[in-house]
């Protein structure tokens, strides 16, 4: 026996393990033997049994799962038969196609599964032993040298293929039973990840496609509709638990966040699916709730959402376990209103619901079960005695009683509730994936002509035969070959089934990938009430094909009129960036820093200095770089202020010029005058390099002019004090003339304490090189600035500070100094001013280091006034008179009048000369008079000072000397008499010296 059923069964290479046959023949000896062709009455039996050349097995779930020990529920199964008949349609229509396996008929033996994997596999076991209990005739020879043949029945041969089963835990257990004894499987259903791995499932198709493609969809949707934080719910076994696996995974990596996963056991009751929706319920944020469960768990799920009288509504998103069944929500439309569902694209097949529209109990005697879902669906009884029903469907002998005879002209339509099923055109498919297989077999092992259409070249070209709804009976005269009956599967299944390519009977394209999947194709449902109506049905708004396609406007939600949030926190708002609280999905939004923008979704990121976010925090933008501007309000202050004093300093050079050689100009010492105003030049001239836009041009000439330009008006003044302190000084302790006090003496003097500066500059250019640089106040401003520290500016401006402290020192000390000398007088009061403003401007300068325009204009202000300071108060006086007075630019009016009378009187009456001081603080011998000595009124006696003014004098009438500079410059030095009374003077005793 063994070696008949090695020979008929498999290629001499492809052996099954010993262990494994042992454990087969051990299970299979429990079961009855089929050879006797009679139908047992148990419900391991019962089935739908055609002969044919070739067998087809079937599983569907035709009765629903039985509650406690028992496998099989007593309520029928209505998918599950339409399946069924679908199968039995699919099977007549090939028999009667003349271009499909002509010859050829197709038997088919299928089992009920009961939605239970368990005996599901029990059940498929059938189909092994009736390959197991067949012969091989090639080992038999008659006595008349015929071959015999094996009388067609029930069993009449092996089962080649089988189609199902529906759950994708039932595949999962017949396909490691069936790829044993090398029999193809084709699911019309089952849609678990799993079943396409080829290492455990090498022989299993299936016409639909993995939930890895639905998962995708589901998740798709769940974006599609900007949620982020949803519930889910799945069912134990494969279809539930693959199918979840595969969502969670996909929403994980496109960060959708699972706020609570919930399993539905398999025996679940209703303790339990209440408590399902009271955790869900425990996440009010999470709305949206996945779905990927059985159909009955879908129901009474909706079943325990209804007893929890939802406040609020959840939102079902559910698998195509769900559908389209409109069975399933009778009584819950309320609850189900507004669900999204999946379910693979099918299309109508109107034949099978006319095929369907004429069946009848009495017409329809090869389906066993046709009886009880009949009586299911008009509510009715076929007989009055319940004695008739078979044990597989016991019905309630109560409920029974109730029922009244059903009708001979009742027929299935939709006003019975009659809708062809999602999936039948998919076990179409199936059988007509088998079909066509078969016929290329048949053509490469039967057929002496090359004239096959081959296997897997293209897609094919068939053209559909008229329906035919009546069982062909078989053909003893068979044109299935032998080779072809005794075929390996595992060859059929790789080099024939995989390589099918059709358009089958609703025009829509049919073949498998290598790992035996399904185009995947799916339509998004929506659950919608009709308007103005109390009826419910699905609507289509959109398809998924690789990718989703979906019209949200015309989405209905329960209780609700625009698209529901499901989602733990909200989307933070620009500029603002999540902050992880337990569940990813779970954040709380914190604002970024004005000057940093969003990096990601969960940092902040600087933009840098001298960047600025744009108001989306998006991006940054680079910042207006800010300098001071020419017609700015702070920048036309300081440039009228410095134009005036240009214009004004100008103006006295210019009169100073006109009246060059006159009394007044060369009493105040031309060259140490002109240096003085130049300096003063300089320090208006300095506003205009400071509010220029900062370049390395302009930077320097802000150094030079700065510091240059003070240096050049108080070495100037510190020169003019410094001679008149020397004067007054050394006149009371010597009558020696000094050094260093003619003209040239003077600039040059002031020339050296200037190019001290003019270093002290150039060795802070070497330091500190000039250019420019950004200064930051704030991150929102950028300035331009010149390269110089506010400190260093302060230390290069030391020593003018320096300068300006001495001649303050000096001013001081020539206070005294009789009226007449009048100059030393504005001096003083220059430096003193120039000593307040410097106070004032330094902490307002630094105070004010966060504003450069009030800086900078405080600054060329502060320049201004100390130059305008200087040019008032020594200048003034002496425009006044050259503009004004010219009558008293003379050389006697240089004088103090009240001295130059008493001089006057002095010597015309008591013959001593008096010393007449100018107002260069040098004091003149009236020309004319005579030195000598005696007593007046008011005067002193001179001791010593008229020989040595003679002396003087007479040098430098020896040395031809008479210009005018000379006269006034280089004069005899006056004595205060130590009587207080007066002052006595030399004058010379020559007119030439005049």
């Amino acid at each position: 026996m063994w070696e008949v059923w090695e020979r008929r069964s498999f290629r001499s290479e492809s052996l099954i393990p010993v262990a494994i046959l042992a454990v087969v023949f051990t299970l299979c000896s429990y079961l009855p033997d089929a050879a006797n062709g009679s139908r047992s009455q148990t419900q391991d039996t019962v089935s739908v049994s055609l002969p044919g050349d070739i067998i087809l097995g079937g599983l569907f779930p035709v009765h629903e799962k039985g509650e406690g020990v028992s496998p099989c529920g007593p309520k029928v199964y209505n998918r599950g038969v339409q399946r069924l008949e679908a199968m039995l349609y699919a099977i007549d229509r090939v028999n009667n196609d003349t271009n499909l396996l002509p010859g050829i008929t197709i038997g088919v033996h299928i089992l009920d599964t009961c939605s239970r994997d368990t005996y599901a596999l029990n059940q498929s076991l059938q189909f092994v032993r009736a390959s197991l209990n067949n012969l091989d005739t090639s080992i038999f020879e008659c006595s008349d040298s015929s071959s015999p043949h094996l009388r067609r029945n029930t069993s009449s041969g092996p089962v080649f293929g089988v189609i199902g089963g529906s759950y994708s835990s039932v595949s999962l257990q017949v396909a490691n039973l069936l790829r044993l004894f090398h029999i193809p499987q084709i699911s019309p259903a089952s849609t678990a990840k799993t079943l396409s791995d080829k290492s455990r499932f090498d022989l299993f198709a299936r016409t639909v496609p993995p939930d890895t493609f639905q998962s995708v969809a589901l998740v798709d949707i769940i974006k599609n509709f900007n949620w982020s934080y949803v519930s889910t719910i799945h069912s134990e076994g494969s279809y539930g638990e693959y199918g979840i696996e595969a969502f969670h995974k996909e929403a994980t990596e496109r960060h959708v966040c699972i706020a609570a996963a919930e399993k539905v056991p398999s025996a679940a009751d209703d303790k339990v699916f209440d408590s399902i929706i009271s955790k869900l319920l425990k996440k009010p944020n999470a709305r949206g709730v996945v779905l990927f469960t059985r159909a009955e768990d879908a129901r009474r799920i909706l079943l325990a959402a209804k007893r929890a009288n939802l406040s609020q509504p959840l939102h079902w998103v559910a698998s195509d376990g769900w559908g389209k069944q409109q069975k399933l929500l009778e009584g819950l439309e309320d609850i189900a209103e507004g669900a999204i569902t999946v379910e693979l694209q099918s299309e109508i097949i109107e034949d099978f619901d006319r095929y369907m529209v004429q069946l009848t109990p009495r017409s329809n005697q090869r389906n066993p079960w046709f009886a009880e879902f009949w009586e299911d669906t008009f509510n009715c009884a076929l007989t009055a005695s319940s004695e008739k029903f078979k044990p597989t469907s016991p019905i309630n002998s109560t409920s029974d009683k109730q029922k009244i005879l059903c009708d001979d002209r009742l027929r299935l339509s939709e006003k019975v509730g009659y809708e062809q099923e999602s999936k039948t055109q998919f076990v179409v498919d199936a059988v007509y994936a088998f079909a066509h297989a078969l016929h290329n077999l048949h053509n490469d092992l039967c057929t002496q002509s090359d004239q096959n259409e081959g296997h897997g070249q293209g897609q094919q070209k068939h053209q559909h035969s008229e329906s035919v709804w009546y069982r062909k009976p078989v053909d003893s005269h068979s044109q299935a070959c032998p080779d072809m009956a005794s075929y390996d599967g595992k060859d059929f299944y790789n080099n024939y089934l995989l390589n099918v390519s059709f358009i089958d009977l609703a025009g829509s394209e049919v073949k498998f990938d290598r790992q035996g999947d399904g185009l995947a194709r799916y339509d998004i449902l929506n659950y919608q009430r009709l308007d103005n109506s109390s009826v419910y049905q699905y609507k289509v708004i959109g398809k998924w094909f690789n990718r989703l396609e979906l019209n949200l406007e015309t989405v209905v939600w329960n209780k609700e009129q625009e698209l529901p949030t499901s989602a733990c926190s909200l989307p933070c708002n620009a500029g603002m960036i999540k902050k992880q609280q337990g569940d990813t999905c779970c954040w709380i939004c914190d604002s970024c820093e004005a000057y940093e923008y969003v990096f990601d979704e969960f940092t902040c990121k600087d933009c840098g200095p001298g960047f600025w976010p744009y108001p989306d925090k998006l991006s940054c933008f680079a910042l207006n770089i800010q300098y001071m501007r020419w017609n700015s309000l702070f920048a036309i202050i300081p440039m009228v202020i410095a134009v005036i004093g240009i214009t004004m300093t100008i103006i006295v050079i210019v009169l100073f010029a006109r009246n060059h050689d006159t009394p007044l100009v060369r009493a105040s010492g031309r060259e140490l005058s002109y240096t003085l105003l130049f300096g003063i030049l300089v320090c208006y001239c300095n506003t205009f390099a400071l509010i220029a836009k900062p370049t390395i041009g302009s930077c320097v000439l802000q150094r030079f002019g700065i510091g240059v330009g003070f240096s050049i008006i108080y070495s100037a003044l510190l020169t003019k004090t410094n001679r008149i302190s020397r004067i007054f000084h050394s006149a009371s302790k010597s009558a020696q003339r000094l050094k260093y006090i003619s003209p040239q003496s003077q600039v040059v003097i002031t020339t050296s304490l200037i190019a001290i500066q003019i270093l002290i500059t150039m060795i802070w250019m070497i330091v500190e090189p000039p250019g420019t640089r950004f200064y930051y106040p704030d991150r929102a401003e950028v300035i331009l600035k010149c390269k110089i520290q506010d400190m260093s500016f302060l230390f290069s401006q030391l020593y003018n500070m320096i300068l300006i402290t001495i001649c303050t020192v000096y001013a001081i000390k020539t206070r005294k100094i009789p009226e007449n000398f009048n100059e030393s007088k504005f001096i003083g009061f220059t430096m003193y001013t120039t000593c307040i403003i410097w106070l004032a401007f330094v902490p307002i300068y630094f105070g004010t280091g966060n504003s450069y325009e009030i800086q900078i204009t405080t600054l060329c202000i502060s320049i201004s006034l100390s130059a305008s300071v200087a040019l008032v108060c020594l200048y003034s006086p002496k425009v006044y008179i050259l503009v004004f007075h010219p009558d008293k630019n003379v050389r006697k009016l240089t004088m103090n009048s009240t001295v130059y009378r008493r001089s006057g009187t002095t010597a015309g009456g008591q013959g001593q000369g008096q010393g007449i001081p100018t107002s260069s603080g040098y004091s003149r011998t009236p020309l004319g008079t005579t030195a000598g000595t005696g007593t007046g009124a008011g005067a002193g006696t001179s001791t010593g000072v008229g020989a040595a003014t003679i002396a003087a004098s007479s040098q430098n009438c020896s040395q031809n000397s008479p210009s005018p500079d000379l006269d006034y410059n280089q004069t005899a030095v006056i004595h205060k008499d130590e009587g207080g009374g007066g002052w006595n003077g030399a004058q010379t005793t020559t007119d030439k010296c005049e």
